[in-house]
């Protein structure tokens, strides 16, 4: 029997694709509104767009995943090639909001009723992504909204899924875990290093000496936080800390993870840290994209029905505020900022260390 030649829209399946937009308010019985075709093209292209950075995501657990990472082989440069796919695509989601602002409020009302209660908040593939992440459930803005299956919540079959992928390891968890391999503060490896500064309470030459450069260039408005760096990278409790000043300094990542990161930060102009460098940075971009996400959908939202209840019954454009600021995932990263010094004051690495940055963590 002949092959049969492969064929563009077969290979796509585009009568599946292009067949799979029914405007509800074309059907019998309703009027029909221009702008509700537009309305579903644009949401079915974030679908396949969050299907693509699953994919990618996926990757990136995978090779996390391992028990060691060979920082010689290809792995990482791959997970840094498809995080910054993932940034490519969050780009362009934000622009497609764009689009999607050329629809009036006078345009949606038209069709909004026929939605109700079927709404964004029901993206199962959204979620799983900020699952994947490592959005947890008790972080998120009035997490009983995301634990309904009644109308307006999630089916049981969705549900359980995303229940399911957030009792997994997510991307935080798993590149904490890698953060915490890394072997750059092993004592064999600054034997030869020559402290500056007596011994303080993060028990090595190398941090002693850092906080010491670091509290030297606090401004006198600032001296508290050499305090919140003795307790984010060392557990050390302040005194005199209310509980939620506390709360706020809490991270995500183990303080031996942010050490090395920030580590990584500091010494990124060595060849070798430049890939991790770059997927540290990578996931603090992802993270900023997906607020800013949130924030034109937000805006978006606002603009379209003003203060009204959204069409899944939550508070609409109140449940986006909440969601966008306490939404984020790699806040501790981006957060390491607070913690650097100029590149002058660098401590000098020993050579012990230098020699060795080649290895497998």
């Amino acid at each position: 029997m002949e092959k049969q030649t492969m064929y563009y829209g077969d290979y796509l399946q585009l009568d599946k694709i292009l067949d799979a937009q029914h405007p509800v308010s074309f059907e019998k019985g309703n009027e029909p509104a221009h702008d509700e075709m537009l309305f579903i093209v644009i949401h079915q292209a974030y679908e396949l767009w969050f299907k693509q950075i699953r994919f990618e995501l996926d990757y990136a657990m995978k090779v996390f995943g391992q028990e060691k990472i060979n920082d010689n082989s290809e792995d990482l440069n791959l997970v840094r090639h498809r995080l910054r796919r993932v940034i490519g695509i969050m780009q362009l989601l934000n622009q497609q909001v764009n689009i999607l602002d050329t629809m009036t409020p006078l345009d949606f009302l038209e069709f909004r009723n026929l939605l109700t209660p079927s709404s964004g908040f029901q993206s199962k593939q959204f979620r799983l992504v900020e699952a994947a992440l490592g959005l947890q459930i008790d972080q998120r803005h009035q997490k009983d909204y995301y634990k309904r299956t009644n109308e307006g919540g999630f089916t049981k079959g969705d549900y359980n899924q995303i229940s399911e992928t957030e009792q997994q390891k997510n991307l935080l968890q798993l590149v904490n875990a890698w953060l915490e391999r890394m072997p750059f503060f092993k004592a064999e490896y600054w034997e030869q290093y020559q402290p500056v500064t007596v011994p303080s309470v993060t028990r090595h030459p190398f941090w002693d000496d850092y906080r010491d450069i670091y509290k030297a260039g606090l401004t006198e408005r600032e001296q508290n936080k050499i305090n919140d760096f003795d307790y984010v990278f060392f557990e050390k409790l302040p005194e005199g800390y209310a509980p939620e000043q506390l709360e706020q300094l809490r991270s995500n990542f183990s303080p031996a993870a942010l050490r090395a990161a920030l580590f990584i930060m500091l010494y990124r102009d060595f060849p070798v840290f430049q890939t991790s460098y770059q997927i540290l940075d990578s996931l603090i971009e992802i993270d900023h994209l997906m607020s800013n996400w949130r924030h034109k959908h937000l805006i978006m939202v606002r603009r379209m029905i003003g203060m009204r209840v959204g069409t899944g019954n939550t508070s609409g454009a109140g449940y986006l505020e909440g969601a966008l600021s306490k939404h984020y995932v790699y806040r501790d990263l981006s957060g390491l900022s607070t913690y650097l010094i100029e590149r002058k004051r660098l401590p000098r690495l020993p050579a012990e260390l230098v020699n060795n940055l080649g290895f497998r963590y």
